[in-house]
């Protein structure tokens, strides 16, 4: 027989698709590397495991403890699957951009969810990252996570996306494309990848109000970069640990509103019912068609579900009122 031994043995090995009509304009061969296959929905699933792993196997996290951590939604939702399944309590802090339903699916998987403004400074103590940190800290018997400066995040990606990106394309891989958030997902499939063929280019996908381009280019903190924006999941205003800038040959920045267009189109033109995120990458691709070459191979990540963002880019009403019709 074959089976699982429990849910966490079905994270990975998700496939590859070809994209078609929505990449028409690009010569290159475009396969997406669906993500949304994990049994979280989402890459997160991948690092949170990790996260979860080594910290036990260093004694941060301990039986019965209770597991801390800033989130957008998915990295949550992993953490929350391997909570159960070892027998862990979990406190998240979210920011009030994101959508209802990430909310909602936490305290569906039994995690207490605290939400925080978002048009606040990292250093604010109303902000998500002060938030969550003052309660590790109160929390007895916690661990905080981390996932911005915890290297496992990257290596998460370094020991499976990668070398399942590598054997799935055969190494004809020549492009890599992802939306760039804590950085883990984009620095462990470049640095696996790198090292099988340094030719590899790596894009990572940016948004306005976000420091990542223009500190790439200058090596400039740029604090009039920040503003607040409405995608999910990619761009920061502050600098993660797992962000390695050598590893990333550039970065190209998408609007709100195009990400939430191009994430329409992935539903109607390619039947692929997925987040912000892909919207936001895959319309950072086509801003890059210039590089590419009918002889290429480009693999572009697509993080998480449509599923979580039914009340937001799905939604008519929501899409009229903040002037993101096509």
């Amino acid at each position: 027989m074959n089976y699982a031994e429990n849910i966490l043995g079905t994270i990975g090995n998700t496939p590859l698709v070809k994209l078609n009509k929505i990449v028409e304009e690009v010569d290159a061969l475009v396969l997406a590397k669906m993500e949304t296959f994990n049994p979280g929905h989402s890459a997160k699933d991948r690092m949170a495991l990790k996260m979860i792993e080594d910290a036990e196997g260093d004694g941060r996290l301990k039986k019965g403890g209770t597991i801390i951590e800033g989130t957008s939604g998915n990295t949550g939702m992993g953490l929350a699957m391997a909570a159960i399944i070892k027998g862990y309590k979990c406190i998240f802090v979210i920011a009030d951009k994101q959508s209802k339903e990430k909310v909602d699916v936490l305290r569906a998987m039994g995690a207490e969810v605290i939400v925080c403004p978002s048009a606040v400074t990292p250093e604010d103590p109303r902000s998500y990252y002060s938030v969550s940190k003052r309660l590790a800290e109160e929390t007895l018997n916690s661990w905080y996570v981390d996932q911005y400066n915890n290297l496992s995040n990257t290596l998460a990606h370094y020991e499976s996306t990668g070398p399942e990106i590598w054997n799935q394309t055969d190494g004809k891989i020549t492009h890599f494309v992802v939306g760039v958030g804590t950085g883990g997902t984009v620095s462990g499939i470049a640095k696996y990848l790198k090292e099988q063929n340094p030719k590899i280019k790596v894009w990572g996908i940016d948004t306005y109000g976000s420091v990542f381009k223009k500190y790439h280019e200058t090596g400039i903190f740029d604090e009039n970069e920040i503003y607040p924006y409405v995608t999910e999941g990619i761009g920061e205003d502050i600098l993660p640990a797992n962000v390695d800038f050598s590893l990333i040959d550039g970065f190209e920045k998408v609007t709100d509103k195009e990400g939430v267009i191009y994430t329409q189109k992935l539903a109607k033109e390619e039947a692929l019912f997925l987040g912000n995120s892909a919207g936001s990458a895959i319309k950072g691709l086509l801003q890059l068609k210039h590089h590419f070459t009918k002889d290429d191979v480009v693999v572009i990540l697509f993080h998480d579900h449509g599923t979580r963002y039914v009340g937001k880019m799905f939604n008519p009403d929501w899409v009229k009122k903040m002037g993101y019709e096509e």
